[in-house]
């Protein structure tokens, strides 16, 4: 056992959580920095060039946050209760495994953008010159999809075996290089080509192209936890299995969690422009809650996980209900901080009375329980690392249909106003926060069901 599962197994749960933790938020926080940068280089094109990335947005966040904490949490689950069970062997192959499910999700994607990608963009509103700067970033970005995917599996992986420093400084070494690459190929500047918007998208898929090249080197040599072969007889339906079984449910419920924004945004759109500006501007908060979430999350994840494997279910349940009290402590005190003074936010980015007045009433309805969707949400990671994303999927889909759906009726049925919207925002956070609370103090937390072949006895015949 390596002095990293033994803090994991057996070291103290909260130094240990935010050791996992800490590189993490870096990573995220930093990666934010360079999508705020990119979007600075690309609106110095025009506004038909920053709307036309802007619709390609959401299409990207999906696939990000599908192969990161869909998926991706599936293969960190995977890795973290093999380990912790002493199958060293499937911890190692499940990143033959991760690659062929990168590489196949990653050509799905892109082969639905190229076949789907500009019905979808005009769908959005897009057209003349914005529809043409989408495409060009998207048929780019989309065409190295499986990279992304290959990035995403590779650094799930080794998190899930509690290496998080390999991934940490793949990215921020990425983030030295592309910021300054990603001007140079759209502006043209010294030898490099001027490639406009197409340059942003190239700056990308040469960063993920660097950083996946950088993760399988690691992987394949002695100093990574897990050992990559890419030996095809390695190849096992049960490890497959155990990747999708988690991993297939929790990207359904990232779905879910768009899926909520995109009817809830549509929705407050039938009140004017205003209205949505001011949403968007305090749902902004709600984005940067994200990356915290993940944050913490991921580390919840290999401890659970880890855990699990080793049967140690009760330390597996302290590590959940820790890691979900951090959350809802940080969560609320900004929720709570938002709904108190929600000009400190607003202020920032407008000081239309109109525009401020959606905000604050959004902050003021929904802000409180930010609690609820801080402990909901580790209790989800958590549930990835012991192989049990039922209840929280489950959880997911009443946020959907009390946000969503409760949303579109109380609009367009019964013709209320946006603080009855909003007030189904907050009864959707507290269903969320509530039921994944209630199934993990209820449910029976057991290992993941994992099919071992057993070699038969040879057969010994007698002269």
């Amino acid at each position: 056992m390596t002095d990293r599962q033994r803090r994991l197994l057996a070291g103290p749960i909260l130094p240990t959580l935010f050791g996992l933790a800490g590189p993490t938020l870096i990573v995220l926080l930093v990666q934010t920095g360079v999508g705020v940068a990119e979007t600075y280089f690309v609106s110095s094109l025009g506004t038909a060039a920053l709307a036309g990335v802007t619709l390609v947005f959401p299409a990207l966040m999906l696939m990000q946050m599908m192969s990161n904490g869909g998926i991706g949490g599936g293969v960190s689950s995977a890795v973290a209760r093999a380990l912790g069970a002493g199958r060293n062997d499937d911890a190692d192959a499940l990143v033959l495994h991760a690659i062929l499910v990168a590489v196949a999700l990653g050509l799905i994607f892109t082969a639905a953008e190229w076949w789907g990608g500009a019905a979808l963009f005009r769908s959005m509103g897009g057209s003349g010159r914005e529809l043409e700067a989408a495409l060009s970033y998207a048929n780019i970005v989309f065409a190295g999809s499986v990279l992304i995917w290959l990035t995403s599996l590779l650094a799930a992986a080794l998190r899930g075996a509690g290496n998080v420093m390999v991934p940490a400084v793949v990215t921020l070494v990425g983030a030295v290089i592309i910021v300054p690459l990603s001007p140079s190929l759209i502006f043209g500047w010294g030898p490099l080509p001027r490639l406009g918007v197409a340059g942003a998208g190239t700056a990308v898929m040469i960063y993920y192209l660097g950083a996946t090249a950088a993760l399988v080197t690691y992987l394949r040599s002695r100093h990574s936890p897990l050992r990559l072969s890419f030996d095809y007889r390695r190849i096992r339906w049960r490890l497959l299995r155990d990747i999708l079984r988690v991993g297939g449910l929790s990207a359904i419920g990232t779905i879910q969690m768009n899926l909520t924004v995109a009817i809830v945004t549509g929705m407050v759109g039938r009140y004017g422009a205003d209205a949505v500006a001011g949403y968007g501007i305090a749902s902004r908060l709600d984005y940067l809650l994200i990356p915290l979430l993940f944050g913490i999350g991921t580390g919840a994840l290999t401890m659970v996980g880890t855990n699990i494997g080793a049967k140690n279910y009760e330390r597996a349940r302290r590590v959940a209900w820790s890691a979900a009290a951090v959350a809802a402590l940080i969560t609320e005190t900004i929720g709570l901080a938002a709904a108190s003074r929600p000009h400190v936010w607003l202020g920032l980015f407008s000081n239309d009375p109109a525009v401020l007045a959606t905000g604050t009433l959004y902050f003021r309805t929904v802000a409180p329980f930010y609690g609820l969707v801080g402990l909901g949400m580790l209790l989800y990671f958590s549930g990835q690392g012991a192989g049990r994303v039922f209840w929280p999927v489950m959880a997911g889909l009443a946020r959907l249909v009390i946000a969503g759906l409760g949303g579109l009726m109380i609009v367009t049925q019964l013709g209320l106003g946006l603080h009855a919207l909003f007030v189904a925002v907050a009864m959707a956070a507290i269903a969320f926060g509530g039921i994944t609370a209630v199934a993990t103090k209820l449910g029976p937390w057991r290992p993941a069901p994992v099919t071992v072949q057993v070699a038969e006895p040879e057969r010994v015949s007698a002269s």
